[in-house]
């Protein structure tokens, strides 16, 4: 859009000439709108967790300073964000330092997000700390250090209806002795089957995300059970850590197609190990994603008979079973552990479908230890894979660690 130079500046046009050449703010201009419609509205300073912003980042200068508005509307006053609900940055790593602007133009996409208008104020606070208390719009106003220790999420949190059922949740999570913490995040019934949940975990202070050659991702055990997702870290060292959940809503038609899924931040944590006493070795070399039979289930209709945990203690042998709801074939199995080739332990798994649709997998540990299980299928009617044996051509249904020992 193009605008003649002589336009004046309390003219529609003028003011939208004013916002493409930076003159002009967005919540000033819908102050300006809300007047004209005989609307109350204020604009409101503070701080809000913005680009760059890093859970654990104190308020100390004036890097993250923000304004938004608030409007009077149907008997009470509702926040309206108007830059965060037009557009938003992408892949903003860098921190602004003081007193800098944010990132480049080029790196702002334009995609209308409704969370920010009329914004519930208890959600609101999660992001935007104004410096007059009253503006927090709550009965209990929260103070600034409490802000900065809220956990740090954004709207697709709150979109898809999560909440955190842990009082104890912070923005900085704090591992025990052992180096481990646990994050637990809690849906609503009506997306427990369409809600896919993945993570990166990252240094803190760099990007850097392997410890000695292996992936920081394999020292994270993410598991769902009924409407909870938990994402357990074992720091592999002392440090800090940037745990960062992503979230998808799709159905299992959409996900067996096999199409790349583009996944959104919902949440990011600090996970803080001040101390370690044991040593952490990274969970096997299984498929990325959740561990546990739940995925099997929402995914193909595998119903788990003889173990619904994800995590499996057992002897030398085991026995797993499933219940198929839905015509599955091929299946296929591959265990891992540490240190040892996959090739190694094909032969110690395998697995038998009997004619009253029960599939038993049935596993003889080489030695004692740690395992994992991945075990793949497809719906019956697909390409088959019966002739290559790959499992690339197979879609994979879930995981189970096993810790193998002769006193269980």
């Amino acid at each position: 859009m193009t605008f003649d130079d002589n336009l004046r500046g309390d003219t529609p046009m003028g003011l939208l000439r004013g916002i493409k050449h930076g003159t002009e703010s967005y919540h000033v201009l819908f102050k300006r709108l809300c007047s004209y419609a005989g609307l109350h509205c204020v604009v409101i300073k503070g701080y809000s967790k913005s680009a760059g912003y890093q859970p654990g980042v104190r308020f100390e200068d004036n890097r993250f300073r923000n304004s938004w508005n608030a409007v009077y509307v149907a008997g009470a006053w509702r926040f309206v964000q108007c830059n965060w609900g037009a557009r938003h940055l992408v892949n903003a790593k860098e921190v602004p330092k003081a007193g800098g602007k944010g990132g480049k133009s080029d790196s702002l996409r334009y995609e209308y997000d409704d969370h920010y208008f009329l914004t519930d104020p208890r959600e609101f606070i999660y992001e935007f700390f104004p410096l007059q208390a009253d503006w927090q719009l709550l009965k209990t106003p929260i103070t600034l250090q409490e802000f900065e220790e809220l956990p740090f999420v954004r709207s697709l949190f709150f979109r898809y209806g999560l909440y955190f059922p842990d009082s104890h949740t912070k923005a900085v999570m704090y591992t025990d002795a052992t180096g481990a913490a646990t994050v637990r995040i809690a849906m609503p019934t009506n997306m427990q089957s369409s809600l896919i949940f993945h993570y990166n975990l990252k240094f803190y202070d760099s990007d850097g995300d392997t410890y000695d050659g292996v992936s920081l991702k394999r020292f994270v055990m993410q598991s769902v059970v009924g409407n909870m997702v938990a994402f357990r870290v074992h720091a592999p060292s002392s440090g800090a850590f940037l745990l960062d959940i992503f979230a998808n809503a799709v159905t299992p038609k959409e996900y067996l197609t096999g199409e790349p899924m583009k996944f959104k931040s919902v949440c990011k944590f600090k996970i803080a190990c001040e101390e370690l006493q044991t040593v952490m070795v990274p969970l096997p070399d299984c498929a990325s994603g959740e561990w546990g039979p739940t995925k099997a289930t929402r995914l193909f209709g595998l119903i788990p008979i003889t173990h619904q945990d994800a995590l499996v203690f057992a002897g030398r042998e085991l026995e797993l079973q499933f219940r198929m709801s839905r015509p599955l074939t091929d299946f296929m199995a591959t265990l891992h552990k540490n240190g040892v080739e996959e090739k190694r332990l094909s032969k110690f798994v395998s697995h038998v479908v009997s004619d009253d649709d029960v599939v038993t997998f049935l596993i003889s540990f080489p030695e004692e230890g740690q395992y994992g299980l991945d075990i793949y299928t497809r719906e019956l009617g697909g390409a088959s894979a019966e002739s290559t044996g790959e499992k690339h051509l197979l879609t994979h249904c879930c995981k189970y660690l096993i810790n193998s020992s002769k006193r269980n």
